[in-house]
């Protein structure tokens, strides 16, 4: 079956076939045709399965080839990653005709999108709290809307999303085309399903026997040691045939420091968390899917909007909260069809929440294989290259340069002044006594003397700025002779 067979317009097939999509998958060949006759509709499927095009090619057939400016298509999302991939993927079938989409969401500028707006988007994906907003300056009139579309409705509930989403249909014509996609029905989202849609028809594009977890994912689960976790994820980045690969932290923090960590061993890592700017997420958003970085790691904010079909493993550097997230994270790999593997770490403090996983999703682990970057077992699992190590690349080491041989420092211990023409080594001369080398304090004596010169900076205050080593020495060079009266510091005047 092809997308024609659908009774979609040319033009569309031909958008997507110039992408090579060119057959549609189980959850589109079933929504597209009751999409438009104009049937409401309650999607229920696998992330990565394809729900956008199985709502966005009825949506923009429906708005006819040549619509009118205004916005007539509201497409609500969770996140801002899912707003701009969804987009992306609606501009996408949109290419060969004059039909505008436009994202709208927040942590960027309003002007930009205020004036896609006025320039009349016919389509408009975005977030309920920038939607809301924007409705609230009337700046967005969703009085037109035709077609409304609620996308990935359990993780809104997640999120706390449902009473936004409750005012924003409230905004909209009662006589509007409704449909609404998710991955998992719970109870509050099909109330709201029962309170806002007409007659909708449930859809499922699987077995309802088949398990939660997707069979083409193979989920290996690792008891690991937090101080061990680095040098095992670096190994896994070795293994044959990895592509891109999304690795997911708890925190901000953790995702920070996990990209640095990589990025010194040799590997091409970026990062998406909270801390970033939105334009630094959607930069190494796009630099991940334009495989300029093949290593991405996030926290769970981004977990959805990173849609991208050749992610071949997930690594859960600390274990999901619920299974629900755990879905969601590995649902990153074996995209549109494809395999993957997910990796989970489980720390010694976490086998509670790993137990509530492994029950919830019928894994029958309930205990995680105890493992470390040496087990034999993972180089087998994960078809680890033997001899990989944790770094693809030694560091350089510093280049030799030759130099005149350095002064011995006057303070006759056998410490060397460094000299090496940087800050750090003009504040150690200051702090051996060297004339014309500058002071230092006491703290920064610590830190830059060598170890005798730190002792004996350990051991009294200084006095304008002067170190009490370089005031004794000040003594012996008069010969000894201390006549001058005690300073408040214990030196002499």
């Amino acid at each position: 079956m092809t997308f024609s067979d659908l009774n979609i317009d040319q033009d569309m097939v031909d958008a997507l076939a110039a992408k090579g999509i060119i057959e549609p998958f189980p959850i589109q060949s079933q929504t597209i045709p009751l999409g438009l006759a104009g049937q409401d509709i309650i999607g229920q499927a696998k992330t990565g399965t394809g729900k956008t095009f199985g709502f966005g090619l009825p949506i923009i057939q429906r708005l006819g080839p040549d619509p009118e400016p205004g916005v007539k298509v509201l497409v609500v999302v969770p996140t801002r990653e899912l707003c701009v991939q969804v987009a992306e993927d609606l501009e996408l079938a949109t290419s060969n005709r004059p039909t505008k989409v436009t994202a709208i969401y927040g942590g960027k500028a309003y002007e930009g999108q205020i004036e896609e707006l006025k320039a009349g988007a016919q389509i408009v994906v975005g977030t309920p709290g920038r939607l809301l907003d924007l409705a609230g300056q009337r700046l967005l009139s969703l009085k037109d809307v035709q077609e409304m579309v609620l996308d990935e409705a359990d993780k809104m509930l997640d999120l706390g999303f449902l009473p936004d989403v409750e005012k924003l249909f409230a905004q909209t014509p009662p006589t509007r085309h409704t449909m609404l996609f998710s991955a998992t029905m719970p109870g509050p989202v099909v109330a709201l399903a029962r309170r806002f849609m007409n007659r909708p028809i449930h859809i499922r594009a699987t077995d309802p026997d088949e398990g939660q977890v997707q069979a083409n994912i193979k989920h290996l689960i690792y008891r690991a040691h937090s101080l061990d976790k680095d040098e095992v994820v670096a190994r896994i980045l070795q293994a044959e045939g990895r592509g891109k690969t999304v690795i997911f932290t708890r925190t901000k923090r953790a995702a920070a420091k996990l990209v640095e960590e990589l990025n010194d061993r040799g590997f091409n890592a970026g990062s998406v968390h909270g801390d970033m700017s939105q334009e630094a997420r959607e930069r190494s958003m796009a630099r991940f899917k334009a495989g300029k970085l093949d290593v991405l790691i996030a926290t769970d904010v981004a977990a959805r909007g990173i849609d991208v079909d050749d992610v071949t493993h997930v690594i859960n550097h600390t274990i999901p909260e619920d299974e629900k997230t755990y879905l969601h994270r590995a649902g990153r790999t074996g995209r549109a069809g494809k395999t993957g593997i997910a990796v989970t770490f489980v720390d010694w403090d976490d086998l509670h929440k790993w137990a509530l996983i492994n029950r919830a999703l019928e894994f029958g682990q309930p205990e995680p294989v105890e493992t470390y970057s040496s087990s034999p077992h993972l180089y087998s699992d994960l078809d680890i290259p033997a001899g990989a190590k944790g770094r693809l690349k030694p560091t350089p080491a510093a280049p030799h340069v030759d130099r005149p041989p350095r002064e011995r420092s006057s303070a006759g211990d056998g410490s060397r002044a460094e000299g090496d023409g940087s800050p750090r080594g003009r504040r150690r001369r200051g702090g051996s006594g060297r004339s014309g080398g500058g002071s230092t304090s006491a703290g920064e004596a610590r830190e830059s003397a060598p170890a005798g010169e730190a002792a004996r900076a350990e051991g009294g205050g200084t006095h304008d700025g002067e170190t009490p080593t370089r005031r004794r020495r000040t003594r012996r060079r008069r010969g000894g002779a201390g006549g001058g009266a005690p300073t408040p510091s214990g030196g002499v005047a």
